[in-house]
């Protein structure tokens, strides 16, 4: 299992837990060590994920929130319009990810959630510390986004499709 799937699960699972669960617990139910845990769980915390570790085990501080994933597509330039798009309505930018023909599926954390970071994240990429992983696949791209409820998710959906940005599968 690659690491991003077991985080993915890991959080899963402590979400759906109703008690702490120790980092022992969780390194013998992904068949890792304790460290490698206390590592997913500091990189979940960076992506955004409130987790609190108590001395009976880690739970997650979360309001309740839904996610969806939008297949978008846009230039460099329309990079920060589409992010303030969504965040401006309530949505966090979970993650960003692609599937490259060769490389398969990649994906990297953003939890971008206002516009301050919107503009920590362009800034990065400005000052060349990175590209946007749009970039390998032709602009075509996907992000999980995060928010309170179904209505701000069709709000973003909207507006992300007024735009031009929205992807929609036939």
């Amino acid at each position: 299992m690659t690491g991003s799937k077991r985080r993915e699960e890991l959080i899963n699972t402590i979400k759906s837990s109703t008690s702490p669960i120790s980092g022992k617990t969780l390194a013998q139910l992904y068949d890792v060590s304790r460290q490698v845990i206390v590592q997913d769980i500091a990189l979940l915390r960076t992506a955004g994920y409130d987790i609190i570790s108590t001395n009976r085990g880690y739970i997650l501080n979360a309001p309740h929130t839904i996610t969806r994933v939008f297949k978008v597509s846009h230039t460099d330039a329309q990079t920060e319009d589409e992010l303030y798009s969504i965040v401006d309505l309530g949505g966090t930018v979970v993650n960003v990810m692609v599937n490259h023909r060769v490389y398969g599926h990649m994906e990297a954390p953003l939890g971008i959630s206002s516009r301050l970071k919107v503009k920590a994240f362009i800034d990065d990429i400005k000052n060349g510390k990175s590209s946007p992983l749009k970039n390998i696949t032709s602009n075509y791209h996907y992000h999980t986004v995060e928010a309170d409820s179904e209505k701000t998710l069709d709000l973003i959906e909207k507006t992300l499709e007024e735009k031009g940005y929205l992807i929609t599968e036939v």
